[in-house]
């Protein structure tokens, strides 16, 4: 398992763009990958998932990514967070 907490830079936060690029790279992996804010904990996979989380710009969230090829579906998050996101 691999968890990592990332601070949203986008301001607007995590909308429905940047939800649908994240379930769409997700599903190139075999491993479940998970967004936790606060006690809440959702499974990427679903649109209503991600945006019943309500995630704003500035907050911090945690990426859970555990499975076989949790290594490399984590690098692919990582790259979605730090350079992509403030794009969408």
């Amino acid at each position: 398992m691999i968890s990592k907490d990332y601070m949203i830079i986008a301001p607007q936060g995590i909308h429905a763009r940047p939800a649908t690029t994240l379930i769409r790279l997700t599903k190139n992996f075999k491993s479940a990958v998970s967004l936790k804010r606060g006690d809440k904990v959702v499974l990427l996979n679903s649109m209503l998932n991600i945006l019943s989380m309500t995630i704003k710009g500035g907050e911090t969230i945690s990426v859970i990514v555990e499975g076989e090829d949790e290594a490399n579906a984590a690098e692919a998050i990582d790259l979605f967070f730090t350079e992509q996101l403030k794009d969408l």
